[in-house]
């Protein structure tokens, strides 16, 4: 299981696409949306006229659902980007390398899932550098893009981020999959606000996924029956 706690929440969580917006809007920071489908896959074949979403997940890797997703994915042939913890990169680094291997962006999520905007410039250099060491240990490459936790950003932590060569992303479509609202909820939720060029937040640690786990078969095949290809982000 996650070696950090049940994932927490701040007041005004955010619970759709629109929500995520305001509050990055709000702190004065940008969401990150691709300009382009780099490295897409699971298209439908021939043209896809820009229709490219991504898949996120964070705070893995988990034994319990991790190998599953990875399953998932690899059946509907999707590649994903995976925003993963230090601590359980370097509790399960074989699982780390097992979402590398099959070809998915392995990418920062923090050491140990604090605010990063209640620490001091050299905590977040440590949660970033210690993260970038065991991820870099298990795939070869260093993460290039980070999610601060809870979307948490402002200017410090973003000024830290590009100090680190780090690209800070978040994401447009928050299905509140952490909650645990049911597989239905998180399935329309995401269906229902997507978008091209949409990045959609779904875990695959931090607590009880087997809600995003039994939504997911449904997610990628209806996009796909819509037109959408899946990409990776930040190479």
């Amino acid at each position: 299981m996650s070696v950090r706690p049940v994932r927490r929440r701040t007041v005004g969580s955010l619970r759709t696409a629109i929500g995520a917006l305001a509050l990055a809007l709000a702190a004065g920071v940008a969401v990150t949306l691709p300009a382009a489908p780099a490295e897409a896959a699971g298209g439908t074949g021939g043209s896809t006229g820009g229709k490219v979403v991504y898949l996120t997940f964070d705070d893995g890797p988990s034994p319990a659902y991790t190998p599953k997703v990875l399953a998932t994915l690899a059946r509907y042939g999707v590649r994903a980007t995976f925003f993963e913890i230090g601590q359980n990169v370097a509790a399960h680094p074989s699982l780390t390398g097992q979402v590398a291997k099959q070809g998915h962006s392995v990418q920062n999520h923090s050491w140990s899932h604090p605010d990063l905007r209640r620490l001091s410039a050299a905590a977040v250099d440590s949660q970033v550098n210690s993260t970038d060491r065991a991820i870099r240990a298990r795939t070869g490459r260093t993460p290039t893009c980070l999610r601060p936790p809870y979307g948490a950003v402002n200017g410090a932590v973003r000024s830290r981020a590009a100090a680190l060569g780090k690209q800070v992303v978040l994401w447009s479509v928050d299905p509140a999959d952490w909650s645990r609202p049911g597989t239905a909820a998180i399935r329309s939720r995401v269906l229902d606000t997507v978008r091209p060029g949409s990045v959609i937040l779904l875990h695959d640690g931090g607590g009880d996924r087997s809600q995003t786990v039994a939504a997911l078969p449904a997610i990628i095949s209806t996009l796909k029956a819509r037109g959408y290809a899946f990409a990776t982000l930040c190479g």
